[in-house]
């Protein structure tokens, strides 16, 4: 069950196939946040554009990247909650990680947390834990963790998972859907096949979860992935709301659907609604699958901070 091994591939392009991946995924998303599938099926995206949705010019992040950012600073300096918890609040209140000097996108669940966090609320325990609170907050920003975690056990990496998760988003469900994110993930790293890697999850992260004895009443909720084909269900049944599970089905159905960067995260945010998040989501994987060197050179220098990034990626590498 336990892929853990000591032979895996890990190398600076890892980083930054994780952090430009998540962010031009982000970028493409960012001008039609919000408009409906049919509104984008009469211009499609194809390719970085700019203002539309939040009036930013091409090329600008949203809180899917600064998030993602802050977490991974907090894996360049030497992994703490508390150190990630702070990014957090210094992105929230000081522009820290943003692309231009302000904070123009947040979620409500991830606000209210973070004020939890100034006031003095661990990090693990500052997140809502309510059912209704399961958007895709943290999914979009949890990718930077499987350098910190890939070479633990399966019990560790998820225990890990939970805890960052749950800085923002903690209920279990948002856990479940970061901790298979994260071990999909881990199969890309390790070089797996992606098909190969979807059918091997359907064995391994119910047995896992089976183990700590999760309700079945959540697992469930995941079948579509843990059971069925997402990959051969029709465009007209997979939905890219941001809500977390809708969000983490969009960016496997896309990944499985596609065979390079670029017409996965164009998939992705085609599909109109939490564009920003389902192509930042996307990316991460594609980013990982296919390597930061298969994004358009085009895409990536007009990506703001792209220097930045780069030596972010450079940092986190020496880190770990």
């Amino acid at each position: 069950m336990d892929s853990a091994n000591n032979n895996r591939p890990f190398t600076l392009n890892t980083c930054k196939d994780i952090l430009f991946g998540v962010a031009i995924g982000d970028v493409l998303g960012v001008p039609v946040e919000f408009k409906s599938r049919e509104e984008i099926s009469l211009q499609p995206v194809t390719g970085i554009i700019g203002y539309g949705t939040h009036s930013k010019p091409p090329g600008t992040f949203s809180d899917d990247s600064s998030l993602t950012f802050c977490l991974a600073e907090a894996i360049a300096s030497g992994f703490t909650l508390e150190s990630a918890a702070r990014n957090f609040i210094n992105w929230r209140y000081d522009n820290y990680w943003t692309a231009d000097k302000e904070v123009f996108d947040i979620g409500i669940t991830t606000q209210r947390a973070i004020d939890r966090l100034i006031k003095g609320t661990p990090p693990q325990h500052a997140g809502d834990f309510e059912e209704e609170t399961n958007g895709n907050g943290s999914l979009m920003r949890i990718l930077p963790l499987l350098v910190h975690i890939r070479d633990r056990q399966i019990n560790e990496r998820y225990q890990m998972i939970k805890q960052v998760s749950a800085i923002t988003h903690g209920h279990v469900r948002s856990v479940i859907a970061c901790f298979y994110y994260l071990e999909f993930a881990l199969g890309l790293l390790n070089r797996e096949e992606k098909f190969a890697v979807y059918n091997r999850l359907q064995n391994d992260v119910p047995e896992y979860l089976r183990s700590i004895n999760m309700s079945r009443d959540e697992t469930s909720l995941f079948d579509r992935l843990l059971i069925g084909r997402i990959d051969i269900i029709p465009k007209n049944q997979i939905h890219s709301s941001g809500y977390v599970l809708h969000t983490l089905e969009a960016s496997i159905w896309c990944l499985l659907n596609t065979d390079n960067y670029k017409d996965a995260v164009l998939k992705a945010v085609n599909l109109g609604s939490d564009t920003d998040t389902t192509g930042a989501v996307t990316g991460g994987l594609a980013g990982l699958l296919y390597g930061y060197e298969s994004i358009p050179e085009h895409w990536l220098n007009q990506l703001a901070r792209k220097d930045d990034v780069e030596d972010l990626a450079v940092r986190m590498f020496k880190a770990v």
